[in-house]
């Protein structure tokens, strides 16, 4: 079995973050999103790893290499444009050659992995296995939606529909037989311009072909927005096993659990975990709240930091209020003016400076 893995698109709802990188490399508990897609796929067993990229393709392949670190083997496959999920899969056709697949898209974070999931495909001898989540009725218009009979039958897909049937998500795992591209093949661009993958797998399921559903347990995050991405990064740090390879300075409190990473000095700070702190970031005067990432080489100074991303070496300098719920990009900085408010929410893009205040 082959692994499809989908890392192009603009990513415009995280911008301006994603104007300067691939929305699949922004870091949740300082590892880019897209690492915990390639560690799941390499954890369920498939070495043999397609990705495909779109305007960012240097980046992705900067990032992943030639998979070696993982253990495994990646192709880059290109995508001219956006056309949509199932266009993804028909560019990659040479690639899969005809063998089953599981498609993971890169911005997606599972609780518990795919394994079990892969496991029960090679069990049912379907043609299609899609994992589903329940999500709010009121946030369907971001998802995939999927309808099941009495007897959990997938009867009908709807692609970000204001009325949603039912409360069932794609999550954005799926695995195919070679059956998809007959699918694929057979269904004409939504009237958004793209191939949908819901309409592909419509088309199996008014077919007779077999679909099975899988419905998620635990957590899982779509992270396109930035409160998701900040959720996921909550999320995954509440599993952080603490790792200290910097000794705490001077003054340095340190609570609950903290990672700090390598040349990293912490003076005269209280931190309060989960945090994660990277190597040669300098933290003085401050405290670091709960659910806080920091990239490497960051420094925050005489300031208030709290469920927030730091992207590497950026800085909060003087603000005299407590940052939260923000995302920083790479040498982005926040300084102090007068009349700053006592708590402040930011995201800016790299090399950005914001001087808060009025």
């Amino acid at each position: 079995m082959k692994a499809l893995v989908l890392s192009g698109g603009r990513g415009t709802r995280l911008r301006p973050i994603t104007f300067t990188r691939a929305k699949q490399l922004v870091p949740v508990a300082n590892k880019p999103i897209l690492f915990y897609a390639i560690e799941a796929i390499r954890d369920a067993g498939i070495t043999d790893i397609g990705v495909v990229v779109g305007d960012t393709a240097p980046d992705v392949m900067a990032a992943l290499g030639d998979g070696s670190y993982w253990g495994v083997s990646i192709t880059y496959i290109q995508q001219d444009a956006p056309l949509g999920l199932a266009h993804a899969v028909k560019v990659a056709e040479e690639y899969l050659d005809g063998e089953d697949f599981v498609m993971y898209l890169g911005d997606m974070l599972i609780a518990d992995g795919i394994a079990h999931f892969v496991e029960g495909f090679g069990q049912a001898q379907c043609d299609a296995q899609i994992l589903l989540g329940h999500v709010a009725l009121e946030n369907s218009i971001e998802f995939g939606m999927v309808e099941l009979d009495a007897s959990g039958n997938v009867i009908r897909l709807l692609e970000k529909p204001e009325s949603p049937p039912s409360d069932l998500a794609l999550v954005g795992v799926y695995l195919f037989n070679a059956n998809v591209m007959k699918a694929i093949n057979s269904i004409e661009p939504s009237p958004r311009g793209e191939l949908e993958i819901t309409d592909a797998i419509q088309w199996l399921v008014d077919n007779g072909y077999c679909v099975r559903p899988h419905i998620v347990e635990g957590w899982w995050k779509d992270t396109g927005k930035l409160d998701d991405i900040l959720e996921a990064n909550r999320i995954v740090l509440d599993t952080l096993e603490p790792e200290r390879l910097s000794e705490p300075g001077t003054g340095a409190d340190l609570r609950g659990r903290v990672s700090v990473g390598s040349d990293t000095v912490i003076e005269n700070s209280l931190i309060r975990g989960p945090v994660s702190i990277g190597n040669g970031c300098e933290i003085r005067d401050a405290y670091i709240g709960p659910y806080t990432a920091i990239g490497d080489k960051c420094r925050v100074v005489g300031s208030e930091v709290e469920h927030s991303i730091l992207l590497a070496e950026s800085c909060v300098e003087g603000i005299g209020a407590r940052m939260t719920d923000s995302l920083l990009g790479v040498n982005a900085a926040v300084h102090r003016t007068p009349m700053l408010q006592d708590s402040v929410r930011v995201m800016i893009g790299d090399n950005s400076e914001v001087n808060l205040g009025q």
